[in-house]
């Protein structure tokens, strides 16, 4: 299935099709969807919490003792998932996206009525089967919530749409639980107003999903398989088959661990450390919730509206780093008697702990939104509900993992903030392996860095870009960092065929290294290098990806661009006779001569850092594809030359 086919509303949007994230709101592809979620994601916290509340404080339970309230009532809502998600995934994939959520929010009416009548009754049975029951209805959501996105929006959507559904998905629980506590604590008609708040918010959601545009099924010939253990094995060997996207749901899920250690002890924290009363554990959650929504909402500014996975190892930098932080700036605070939030942000020391709390967070979004988006665009469509549906399944079992490690540390002795502490530094080692396991993370946050710390790095034309199959870009060659520039401005990963002598460069050797790129040199040089560049460059363009070469063969020693060398014709023709017909693209990196990694210093590089200051305005220029066939090494000269003083 092509994206087209897969995408009939995203194919039909331009390519700048809205200024910004928030315009999805005015639209109706993404709109009604945005607040189904949102009002399902307000009403299962709504219903949990106001329980949980009820149950702790109002209803003398001997079997459910209130210290284990919360507990048992996160694990019936949590089981679902390890349950349902692998037929959820084939539910989703089966049926049009908009039908399924229908159904999904009749389920939640249904749940609600009866949640009511537990509420009125005070029965904690029922409740607790509701709780069941409304983790079952986030289960079959959850992969629909994530499956509908890649097929009603672009590439340069997609990174702000997400951005957008984890921002109201945080506020929302947020919003939810606040409602819940308040509602439950109303003398006399606590739990009345309640069961109305769950029914109303369930019925809203209901109304909304009505305008839901439809989205067809991607596999509707799928067979289900009813048994979910055999299913859930069968999702995550799916998962596994694509090793960049099962790598990013284990990222995914290793951030589900690492903000469930934080959330469960933000009571405990408030109380035993911060010496605060329940007050203060609710300013904690607004905190951190606010965190995700301003780092999802970044994703895109920081994107520059595409699917950029750099921020992936920028988010887990700074969760770690202000993690450990939070150590030190509450390990120590003074022992006082219990106080409520106006003397608790009375004193100073207390802003620094909420700075750590906020910072934490708005990486932890910058940390998820890119994978999840990565996750989306690189699955099979097909299947693509089926490997979310995997990736519930793991992040349920790492927030069962990260309850059972955070309950033994404490057993052991370790306080809240060591728990803490122990939690930042796992996460840098658990980061730094993944990374390394999938090399493009870090590529894409060097890539980042570059074009957004040391240049100001403009690009036009990024449009002409194949966003799917087999294309070679052809661009000029003026500094050590073109490639890296390159990276920063595709959407896609690129394999370069390099000058092999580039390897031996420190640090860009081995960045060139990790990065797979293809090592070439003179044929009378090294005939076997030669030849085994131009077999892999066939293979790579053989399986739909992206190559770059540079045409001229060497950086320009004087600033102007060399003739084309004929080495591109032998990519093409080899592609041509294995029935690929690859477009070449036209690129121009602008204003780089002069730079520190251009050879201006009669003829070396790297010579004098700060030759032309810092941050410096460079650019890229792309041209629109040219078919082939059509392809020679001189008209295509000319076609760069032209990029090169285009504005």
């Amino acid at each position: 299935m092509s994206r087209a086919q897969a995408n009939p509303h995203a194919a039909s949007v331009a390519h700048d099709g809205h200024p910004n994230q928030f315009a999805l709101l005015t639209q109706r592809r993404f709109a009604p969807f945005f607040w189904t979620q949102f009002a399902g994601a307000a009403n299962d916290n709504l219903f949990k919490f106001a329980f949980t509340v009820m149950v702790t404080y109002q209803l003398g339970v001997s079997w459910m003792p209130p210290s284990m309230a919360g507990l048992v009532i996160g694990a019936l809502f949590i089981l679902p998932f390890l349950l349902f998600s692998a037929t959820s995934g084939q539910l989703t994939d089966k049926v049009d996206k908009t039908r399924m959520i229908r159904f999904v929010k009749n389920l939640e009416i249904a749940i609600m009525l009866l949640a009511a009548w537990g509420f009125y009754a005070g029965s904690p049975v029922v409740l607790l089967a509701c709780t069941f029951l409304m983790g079952l209805h986030s289960t079959l959501f959850g992969p629909v919530k994530f499956a509908y996105m890649p097929q009603v929006l672009s590439e340069r959507e997609l990174t702000g749409g997400n951005g957008m559904v984890e921002m109201g998905t945080f506020v929302a629980i947020l919003l939810g639980q606040v409602a819940g506590g308040l509602l439950v604590a109303l003398p006399g008609v606590g739990h009345a107003s309640v069961a109305v708040a769950c029914v109303a918010v369930a019925l809203a959601g209901r109304a909304v999903a009505q305008f839901i545009p439809s989205v067809p099924a991607t596999d509707p010939g799928l067979v289900i398989n009813w048994n979910p253990f055999s299913e859930t094995w069968r999702n995550l060997k799916l998962a596994h088959g694509n090793i960049v996207v099962f790598r990013s749901l284990l990222g995914i899920s290793w951030m589900w661990f690492f903000g469930a250690v934080f959330l469960s002890q933000f009571p405990s924290f408030a109380k035993q450390v911060l010496h605060g009363d329940e007050q203060v554990a609710s300013l904690l959650l607004v905190v951190f919730s606010v965190g995700i929504g301003i780092g999802s909402l970044l994703c895109e500014v920081l994107s520059r509206r595409h699917v950029e996975i750099g921020l992936v190892p920028l988010g887990a930098i700074g969760m770690s780093v202000f993690a450990v932080d939070l150590y030190f700036a509450s390990r120590a605070l003074p022992a006082s008697p219990i106080m409520g939030l106006a003397a608790f942000l009375a004193q100073a020391a207390h802003w620094r702990v909420m700075a750590d709390l906020l910072l934490l967070s708005l990486f932890a979004g910058l940390y998820s939104v890119p994978m999840y988006a990565l996750i989306q665009m690189r699955s099979q469509p097909t299947h693509r509900a089926r490997i979310i549906a995997a990736n519930n399944i793991l992040n349920a079992l790492f927030m069962i993992a990260s309850a059972l490690l955070a309950g033994a540390l404490l057993s052991a002795g370790f306080s809240v903030p060591q728990v803490f502490l122990f939690t930042g530094i796992a996460n840098a080692v658990v980061a730094g392996y993944i990374f390394l396991l999938v090399p493009e993370y870090l590529l894409r946050f060097v890539a980042w860095v570059l074009s957004r710390c040391i240049y100001r790095f403009k690009v036009r034309g990024d449009a002409h870009i194949p966003a799917t199959g087999a294309a070679i870009l052809a661009c000029n060659h003026v500094s050590f960092v073109d490639a890296v520039l390159l990276m920063a401005a595709s959407p896609r990963p690129i394999y370069f065929v390099m000058d092999h002598r580039i390897f031996r460069v420190p640090v860009l050797g081995w960045l060139f290294c990790l990065a797979k790129a293809i090592p070439i040199a003179p044929q009378k040089e090294d005939a076997a290098t030669y030849e085994a560049a131009f077999e892999r460059a066939a293979q790579v363009l053989r399986e739909g990806d992206l190559l770059a070469i540079f045409p001229e063969g060497g950086i320009t020693r004087d600033g102007q661009l060399q003739p084309f060398k004929g080495g591109i014709m032998k990519i093409i023709e080899r592609a041509r006779a294995e029935g690929v017909e690859a477009p070449v693209v036209p690129m121009a990196l602008t204003n780089l001569w002069g730079s520190f990694f251009s050879r201006i210093e009669q003829g070396g590089a790297m010579v004098r850092p700060f030759r032309r200051g810092i941050w410096n305005r460079v650019g890229l220029n792309v041209g629109a594809p040219v078919a082939p066939s059509a392809v020679q090494p001189e008209p295509l000269r000319a076609q760069v030359a032209g990029l090169l003083v285009a504005e």
